[in-house]
């Protein structure tokens, strides 16, 4: 794990959440995915050995808990109060994606929106009998198919055939599917172009729908690129306090420090010749009058009212 060398709490936790896989793995855990293999098929593309170091961090950080299965045969995983902080975070940060970033084409994965559909199935509303659902995904660069398996209230997706009777079958874009469940499509939408259709029983194909709970952040409205742009021209239209001068008014000798007063309104020094300075050429020096302090030759202050070396400063007889 790198780090970024700060005290900053926020780099701090980046150096944790902000590593490749971490989100998706606090996310499967929070879902309810115990053992290593159920955290791995909700992530495709996570390789064994990342995962198995992930999670090894994750422990050693006291954000997850590993414990033996009661069978002996591998462990369950699961978050540590820690962690379920942690994935407060993960909330916050699908709430900004959903509201902020469109769903592109490389993010039309149709297993993923099975998956996360099988983690959040409204499990009062699903048959007693067992049922077999086969999915034929369209619109990608090679079909998908997938069985969905339920029983007793558990599920399963099946990459190969399960070897059982198929009840339903349903033919979906890949893109329809995943908007539907990401809530940024309705099912009469989903289904008024066919772009999905069922077939099978008519109880099954009326009730499949009423099955799905959807995203946690089907709620959240996409903000439209438009709307975000016409936003942001109209806060750039909003008037500003213009500032009293400009940084062209000042002398090129004060820029980059705080503007100084108007020399055309200071008072002219006694004695002096115009347009030359009284002790180090940065600015005139104030008229005090008859207390005027004595400048010394080689002075480098501004004036002598705060100059060690200069006679009467407050500051004289403290050395140089």
């Amino acid at each position: 794990m790198r780090s970024y060398g700060q005290y900053c709490p926020i780099a701090r936790g980046a150096e944790i959440f902000a590593e490749r896989w971490t989100p998706l793995i606090i996310r499967n855990l929070h879902l309810g995915c115990g053992s290593f293999s159920e955290i791995l098929e909700g992530a495709p593309g996570l390789s064994r050995t990342l995962l198995s170091q992930r999670l090894k961090q994750l422990e050693r950080l006291g954000i997850v808990r590993v414990a033996p299965k009661p069978d002996g045969r591998g462990s369950h995983y699961e978050l540590t109060p820690a962690g379920h902080d942690l994935f407060r975070v993960c909330v916050s940060l699908g709430e900004w994606g959903a509201a902020w970033l469109e769903i592109a084409p490389e993010h039309l994965d149709p297993f993923v929106a099975l998956w996360s559909m099988c983690n959040m199935l409204r499990r009062d509303r699903l048959p007693e009998r067992r049922v077999v659902i086969r999915f034929d995904f369209t619109g990608r660069q090679r079909p998908e198919r997938y069985w969905l398996l339920i029983e007793h209230g558990d599920t399963e997706i099946c990459k190969t055939y399960p070897g059982l009777d198929e009840d339903l079958y349903i033919t979906a874009e890949a893109e329809a599917f995943v908007k539907w469940h990401a809530g940024q499509q309705t099912w009469a939408e989903a289904t008024r172009d066919r772009r999905i259709q069922l077939h099978g029983p008519t109880w099954l194909v009326r009730a499949f729908p009423t099955w799905n709970a959807r995203s946690a952040f089907a709620h959240i409205k996409p903000v439209s690129r438009a709307a975000a742009s016409l936003t942001a021209l109209h806060l750039r239209r909003i008037p500003l306090a213009a500032p009293s001068r400009s940084l062209s008014q000042f002398d090129p000798r004060e820029r980059g420090s705080c503007p100084q007063p108007d020399r055309g309104r200071l008072p002219k020094p006694r004695g002096s010749t115009p347009g030359k300075f009284a002790c180090s050429g940065e600015g005139p020096a104030p008229d005090l009058g008859r207390n005027r302090p004595r400048i010394k030759p080689g002075c480098t202050r501004r004036s002598a009212v705060n100059c060690i070396r200069c006679d009467d400063s407050p500051l004289a007889g403290r050395g140089a």
